[in-house]
């Protein structure tokens, strides 16, 4: 067995099924470029991680799906019936749970540099929790809430900036005062703001009820010990608000532990880590009536891939290049915009033997960092051959533009 494979992508008489599909089958039917996602994996995933938490702690645990990997309806239609929340970052992302069929009460906006009128509409859903990533949006929001008639009980929580963050690449990082690459952070409110921002927002009649932090996307094995204090700086910053007089209902550790995207790439430990959250929480004794993690990629990166059909090979200057009819940013962006992204991609009806050459994946896009991979070891791609870019998932389809005017692919879920 192949390191990628699970139950919804396997090898099959050195063919390439996607569920209970032969890939080609699916790319002949329904077109491509074509994403295609799988029912049974993403449930495995969302139950792994539940039952990882499950047996940590007796606190109830909320696992709020982050929106922006994916949002399909059926896809979210899934998780919804597993129980599972939202975890949105933009207005729209809260319409389009709403109309999936979350309710409101477990739905958990963050947000950053947001405007009057995305309050507008935030304030307008009741039940809905927002997190407050500056002490000035508060001001925002107050102003906005005068404006809408009655009176309703919004509940707030504070995205606090623990000082560290991790991540694959340093556009991703979101927590310390700087990037990898020296970018200021601009998320959550920094360590000495924090009780000053809680307590503002009980002055200002909102009601606080958690602390929530994110450091970033993409962790592997590596990444443990710097999420392990975090979650130390976490529990310690919990302990100083209730001495403050706050008592809160939830902590939120937000997200970032991703799938296997290379052979080399060490797991993130997610059970290991949600023990210690478990033992780090029972431990201070606080007062919580739930744990939020906000898992994306984790959730659905390794249920996706995405359909090519091989247009024609070409060689330049020694470099030999399988031309497909697709392009990263119309697709499957990440390994046009992150330089340490990457994807296995195999041929699906030859996913092994044959002779073998170094092949670069060139996409249709009038850019020469449109690339789905580079210099790979494949079996020599024909034209007409349907190439499959696996752990597409995540942060595909959510981040696809028309660069070009290309069009943006459909999307299929088996």
């Amino acid at each position: 067995m192949r390191w990628w494979e699970n139950e919804f992508v396997r090898v099959e008489g050195n063919r390439l099924r996607l569920g209970r599909r032969w890939a080609e089958d699916l790319a002949r039917k329904h077109g491509t470029p074509l994403y295609v996602y799988g029912a049974e994996r993403i449930l495995t995933n969302g139950r792994r991680l539940a039952r990882a938490f499950a047996a940590a702690t007796s606190l109830e645990t909320r696992l709020a799906y982050a929106m922006k990997a994916n949002a399909h309806p059926a896809v979210l239609a899934l998780i919804r019936e597993e129980g599972g929340w939202i975890d949105a970052v933009s207005p729209m992302e809260v319409v389009r749970a709403l109309a999936t069929g979350f309710p409101a009460g477990r739905v958990i906006f963050t947000g950053t540099s947001v405007s009057a009128a995305d309050f507008e509409a935030l304030l307008a859903v009741e039940g809905l929790t927002i997190n407050i990533d500056a002490v000035e949006q508060l001001d925002i929001m107050r102003a906005v809430l005068r404006r809408i008639p009655g009176r309703r009980r919004i509940r707030v929580a504070v995205r606090w900036n623990p000082g560290l963050g991790c991540g694959f690449n340093p556009k991703v990082i979101t927590a310390g005062a700087r990037s990898a690459d020296g970018t200021p952070v601009k998320f959550g409110i920094e360590e000495g703001r924090v009780i000053a921002a809680f307590r503002k927002a009980r002055e200002y009649g909102f009601t606080p009820v958690g602390l929530h932090q994110h450091l970033g996307s993409g962790w592997v094995k590596a990444d443990y010990p710097a999420a392990l204090e975090s979650v130390d700086r976490m529990i310690a910053k919990a302990r100083e608000l209730a001495e403050a007089g706050f008592e809160l209902e939830f902590l939120d550790f937000g997200g970032g532990f991703g799938p296997r995207y290379r052979r080399e790439d060490g797991l993130f430990p997610v059970e290991a880590y949600a023990r210690a959250i478990g033992r780090k929480v029972k431990e201070a004794g606080l007062s919580l009536r739930a744990l939020v993690v906000e898992p994306g990629k984790f959730w659905v990166a390794d249920a996706g891939a995405l359909l090519l059909r091989v247009e024609y090979v070409k060689t330049n200057y020694g470099h030999l290049f399988a031309c497909v009819n697709g392009g990263t940013f119309n697709t499957v962006p990440r390994p046009a915009v992150y330089a340490h992204a990457r994807h296995e991609i195999v041929n699906a009806g030859r996913v092994a033997g044959g002779p073998r050459k170094r092949v670069t994946i060139a996409g249709h896009l009038c850019e020469t960092g449109d690339v789905f991979g580079k210099d790979l070891l494949l079996s020599v791609p024909r034209p007409g051959d349907t190439l499959a870019i696996l752990q597409a998932g995540a942060y595909g389809r959510s981040m696809a533009s028309t660069f070009n005017l290309r069009p943006i692919p459909d999307e299929i879920i088996v």
